[in-house]
């Protein structure tokens, strides 16, 4: 009897550097768990031209599992790229599972745990050594200020996520430092004011606009937002002529750290035991 096959689900990406950095960490979890891992988006990569990918189209999920059901498999395990529960895990995907099932049949789909998990530190680990790799690379400051950064969410459970990781890696650093959540955008409208604050506001608090900020990237992947021209640097920009004492310094991605796979790897293990979607 096969293996559910296994599919690493993101977000999607219009930037080709995403979507090849998706692969790198397929292939990576597949090396660690022995079984093939297809890397496939919920949304949007199957727009990047082929050729700024080495000739292999993206693929995204609708297609993806359909593809798959028309070659005999029937048995999936999603593995969320994802923090926390975005609403592309919890509504599109079964919403994709459900369509694919009035189609062809039952499906067994099992959906794996997301990255953030109480009671496992290892997210804040990554981004503490992130942290001071940066600290430690020569912007001595006392307090050491960081601007935990994430895209911003309209759902409550993610921006949790956020404000959670932003305390375990104020615990993690010490009194040396000060930490803040921050997100990059929030929805208007007063019911989306938990997505506060926004990283712009957090760079221009006093304190922090006449001295050193370490913007910590609660980010995967590079591209339109996390890449080195996207939107988180074009904010720290814009702060940073407006006061030309603040100076930024940025962390690699989370995305990029080889500790997220043995993260990855455990959700895997997780996923196996869940029961499929309904």
């Amino acid at each position: 009897m096969r293996p559910p096959e296994v599919l690493l689900v993101d977000n999607g990406s219009l930037a080709a550097p995403a979507i090849r950095r998706l692969r790198e960490i397929a292939r990576a979890l597949a090396a660690r768990i022995g079984e093939t891992v297809a890397p496939v988006s919920m949304l949007h990569s199957s727009t990047v031209d082929p050729v700024e990918l080495d000739g292999v189209p993206a693929e995204i999920l609708a297609p993806a599992l359909a593809r798959r059901v028309a070659e005999g498999r029937s048995d999936f395990l999603v593995v969320p790229l994802f923090f926390g529960p975005s609403s592309a895990i919890t509504e599109y995907l079964p919403s994709v599972v459900r369509a694919q099932q009035g189609k062809t049949g039952p499906l067994a789909v099992r959906v794996a745990p997301s990255l953030f998990q109480p009671g496992d530190p290892r997210l804040a680990g990554i981004l503490a050594a992130n942290v001071a790799a940066v600290t430690n690379a020569g912007a001595a400051y006392h307090p050491a200020r960081v601007a935990l950064v994430d895209h911003g969410s309209p759902a409550r459970a993610v921006v949790a996520v956020r404000d959670a990781l932003a305390r375990q890696l104020a615990e993690m650093l010490g009194s040396g430092y000060e930490v803040a959540a921050s997100s990059m955008e929030r929805r208007p409208g007063p019911e989306f004011a938990f997505g506060e604050p926004l990283l712009e506001s957090v760079l221009r608090r006093p304190g922090w606009r006449d001295n050193a900020v370490t913007v910590a990237m609660q980010f995967l992947l590079p591209g339109r937002h996390a890449g080195p021209d996207g939107d988180v640097a074009r904010i720290g920009r814009a702060a940073a002529e407006e006061f030309p004492d603040l100076r930024i310094h940025t962390t690699p991605l989370v995305g990029e750290s080889p500790a997220l796979i043995d993260i990855l790897a455990d959700r895997w293990q997780s996923g196996r035991e869940s029961a499929p979607l309904k």
